[in-house]
């Protein structure tokens, strides 16, 4: 790989450099004994050790990937295609046999480091000496346990994010909004720059990540890039948008439930009795669990999408649930269209905002990009990333084209962004109901378990300084806080009861946002340290220091005018990513005055008559 640069010393020496001289050490003196120096811990403890320079990141990452070039090496000579070897493990006995003794085989090099410390050396001031200890974990012992649980491949990646990414129940509608030519041209687009959206967070990955200081999370990437500050406002962007997840999914599974029993219960009711069930839910802390169950929903999606193609090939839409919840009042012959539909056949808005709903459906589709990083700390080999990433991205953008035009060429107008709902008869409808409420629970509770500990960490425990989750009081404070954030969930799905208008709200605000915007910042960002770099600056291993000859503005400005042309194509990318999200929320918000003001819809906050 041409982008890596060459080390200032060979990896084998990387024990002599770790146990002697690369961590900073910080004074703890002790009334009673010599004081004493404790040197710098790394894994996933200093990850958002803000303390960690830049410099020092990119130092240990260079490293990181030499290191993998050639253990890739010796893996690829012992191995096959990745892709082949994750369809073998799923299907084939001897493949799952294999994965299970080599599973087996990193527990036990975990089990065998835990009986080491896991810090460092402690070093005697005095006498300026470091103090051995039989238990103490070395540096080549540290990264095999590091890298014990960093497994899956290319392949894996390219299932991972297929099943993270896909949501083909409102292509329908997108192509109802914008017509055939528009729908496949948006898709292109959007589905374009969602990978290259990927591809700069995997290589903003490159960059900052090691064993030593790995990157998990999507706030991870923007503390070393932009500090303390920008992580935290990543974070908490973060778990807004998993709480408006969490609160479409409470919505759509009550309608779920209102289509099963014919409209005979009351919906408010029913979104109550889904909040129930999810705060017992509440109580699984671990997603390890239900871990199992996650990849049957997988196939409940797959037979969901065959349920939906067959009845709109055989049977007329279901009309009501289009009456009920869109600015569609009369039923007409089908139409479809090749350019964007007047008015009058648009469910949302009239206008430009129709194509912007159109967008945000789309967006909210594309959206994934949030869990990438994630999927990169589990790669054995992440400079293998962009094979699985691009392919699952143009396999989704195919299947979005393939479903939307297949179904709006059915249902025309009428191709509603809760697809289920429109089926008919009621048997087809029925069973897509029960696929969907069953698919439906399980992200719900995945939802709110990562959504719930972001928040737990970030903002209890982080700022009010809460005790661990791992803790008893800590246990204490999940069961409590839990009820309250269903609650809060419930008040906003009641409060909106309109599937489209809520999708595309969170799509233009939130789901914008990670999926372009935020990786284009992380990109410029990440170019513009590289090029600011001076002669003599950077990371010295041996004294731990990093040295630079300027800072702030200054430094920004001379990054940007060494890479003008890449850092203004991503500055363009970025504001186009800000432009769309002002815009597509300004239509989401025109598209629900419109639904709920007069010749709207007959839905109500918290009714008990179904909005569909």
């Amino acid at each position: 790989m041409e982008h890596i640069a060459p080390v200032t010393h060979p990896a084998p020496e990387l024990d002599v450099v770790t146990e002697q001289q690369m961590r900073k050490p910080s004074v703890a003196p002790s009334a009673t004994e010599k004081p004493q120096v404790m040197e710098r811990v790394w894994g996933f403890a200093a990850r958002t050790d803000s303390t960690v320079t830049y410099e020092e990141y990119v130092y240990w990452a260079k490293i990181e990937r030499e290191m993998e070039l050639e253990e890739n090496r010796v893996f690829q000579a012992e191995h096959g295609s990745p892709l082949r070897d994750s369809i073998k493990n799923v299907f084939s006995k001897d493949g799952r046999k294999k994965a299970k003794a080599e599973k087996e085989t990193r527990l036990q090099t975990l089990a065998h480091l835990d009986e080491k410390q896991p810090a460092g050396g402690v070093t005697d001031v005095g006498n300026d000496r470091s103090v051995e200890s039989a238990l103490k974990v070395s540096d080549a012992e540290w990264r095999t346990a590091a890298r014990a649980l960093r497994t899956a491949s290319w392949g894996q990646m390219f299932f991972l994010i297929t099943t993270d990414i896909l949501g083909w129940s409102g292509a329908p509608f997108v192509f109802a909004s914008v017509g055939y030519g528009t729908g496949v041209a948006l898709y292109l687009i959007f589905g374009i720059f969602a990978a290259w959206g990927g591809w700069v967070i995997w290589k903003t990955f490159l960059d900052l990540d090691s064993s030593r200081y790995p990157m998990q999370s999507f706030g991870d990437p923007f503390l070393r890039l932009f500090g303390v500050r920008m992580r935290h406002f990543i974070n908490v962007a973060q778990s807004l948008q998993q709480f408006f997840t969490v609160a479409i999914l409470i919505f759509s599974k009550a309608l779920n439930i209102e289509q099963i029993a014919h409209s005979g219960v009351c919906f408010v009711a029913m979104m109550v009795v889904i909040m129930a069930v999810g705060m017992l839910g509440g109580f699984i802390r671990s997603l390890r669990k239900i871990g199992w169950i996650s990849n049957a929903a997988v196939w409940m999606n797959i037979v969901n999408f065959i349920i939906c193609m067959v009845a709109c090939s055989h049977f007329a839409p279901y009309y009501p649930a289009i009456t009920r919840s869109t600015l569609i009042q009369t039923i007409e012959p089908i139409k479809v269209f090749a350019g964007i539909p007047p008015d009058q056949y648009q469910q949302q808005a009239p206008g430009f905002a129709a194509t912007f709903n159109a967008v945000n459906t789309m967006v909210y589709a594309y959206a994934g990009a949030l869990l990438f990083v994630a999927f990169l700390s589990e790669m054995r080999h992440p400079l293998d990333f962009w094979k699985g990433m691009f392919l699952a991205q143009a396999f989704i953008c195919l299947v979005y084209m393939f479903f939307g035009v297949f179904v709006y060429s059915f249902y025309g107008q009428y191709s509603a962004n809760n697809i289920v709902n429109v089926v008919n008869p009621y048997g087809l409808q029925t069973a897509g109901n029960v696929l969907r409420l069953l698919s439906g629970w399980i992200a719900i509770i995945m939802y709110f378990n990562i959504g719930m500990k972001t928040v737990y960490l970030e903002v209890f425990q982080a700022v009010f300084k809460f005790p661990s989750i791992v803790e008893k009081k800590g246990k204490i404070f999940w069961y409590l806080l839990g009820p309250c954030y269903w609650i809060l969930a419930f008040i906003v799905a009641g409060a909106v009861p309109n599937l489209n208008g809520i999708v595309s709200f969170v799509g233009a605000v939130f789901m914008m946002n990670f999926t372009y915007t935020f990786p284009g910042m992380m990109y410029m960002s990440s170019i513009i340290h590289k090029a600011a770099e001076l002669p003599g600056e950077g990371f010295n291993p041996a004294t731990r220091e990093t040295i630079r000859h300027d800072d702030g503005l200054k430094r920004w400005i001379r990054g940007y005018k060494k890479t003008w042309f890449r850092s203004t194509i991503a500055l363009i990318y970025v504001l186009l990513g800000l432009a769309c999200c002002g815009m597509g929320t300004w239509a989401a918000i025109e598209g629900l005055i419109a639904v709920f003001g007069p010749g709207g819809t007959v839905a109500v906050s918290f009714g008990c008559p179904v909005p569909v």
